[in-house]
């Protein structure tokens, strides 16, 4: 980010970017190093991969195009989610953690998927369609601002989202709102482990894939606690700074940032 970049125009630049990535998946044009993106758009879309935790029938047994490779883990591996429980995934995408939630949750339950970005969710939509899913819908919201009722969910998921915020306490006061008593978080994200140098902070291209806008371990630990929640467990996943090398190449991000799993309990129950 250049220096005075206002919050508006880092939101801007991630509706932007994320919306971009959206558009050339379902056109086919893609995002290879060779490909047609830009080198904001390159940078989010290097993320991911088939090392961040998920099945090969996990990946299969969502519509085609649904997985777009830009989480940093699988949080439905700490999420336990029970048949019938409401859940709330931050930062949808094309859907695909929605709908493996889906087929935890079952008929009784239900799944809302929230995206800041248009194309995300109209293509989220599409993917509905194309599986089948009665149980899962897709709303336009920013994460700072959640498109749903006080006490209405179980469960919060969010794969390498909330760090692009800049505005993470208010992301976390918004998920405190939204769930029911006894509510539970399961997030993967990245946090830095080290001070990062000016050079990533100020990146822009960095911020918008996922690196120079992590939180530390600390601050995040201090956000969740101010907001009230309980039970809370940081978990670094150091096996993930193989796969974070590649998102920057040459950039050495793998010695400032890590993949940790986040698991907190809103008390009542």
């Amino acid at each position: 980010m250049k220096k005075g970049q206002t919050d508006e125009a880092v939101r801007k630049a991630v509706r932007q970017t994320y919306g971009d990535i959206a558009t050339r998946v379902s056109t086919g044009c893609g995002c290879a190093p060779s490909g047609c993106c830009s080198d904001v758009s390159r940078s989010a879309s290097q993320r991911g991969g088939p090392r961040i935790g998920y099945s090969d029938e996990e990946r299969q047994g969502v519509p085609e195009g649904a997985d777009m490779g830009l989480g940093c883990g699988n949080p439905q591996a700490i999420a336990e989610l029970q048949p019938g429980e409401t859940v709330l995934d931050l930062g949808s995408g094309g859907g695909f953690d929605c709908f493996l939630a889906a087929k935890q949750v079952g008929p009784t339950g239900h799944v809302i998927g929230v995206d800041m970005t248009p194309e995300m969710v109209s293509k989220a939509r599409e993917n509905i369609e194309k599986g089948g899913y009665a149980n899962v819908e897709f709303r336009i919201g920013e994460i700072e601002n959640l498109p749903a009722a006080d006490a209405s969910v179980d469960v919060i998921l969010s794969n390498c989202v909330i760090n692009l915020s800049r505005d993470k306490p208010r992301v976390y006061r918004e998920t405190y709102r939204v769930l029911r008593p006894g509510g539970r978080l399961a997030i993967f994200d990245v946090m830095a482990t080290a001070e990062m140098p000016d050079e990533v902070r100020s990146d822009l291209a960095l911020h918008v894939g996922c690196i120079a806008g992590a939180a530390t371990m600390a601050e995040l630990r201090q956000m969740l606690n101010e907001v009230g929640f309980e039970e809370i467990r940081i978990q670094p996943r150091d096996e993930s700074r193989e796969f974070i090398r590649e998102w920057a190449p040459g950039a050495n991000v793998a010695d400032y940032i890590v993949s940790v799993t986040v698991e907190a309990v809103k008390p009542g129950n």
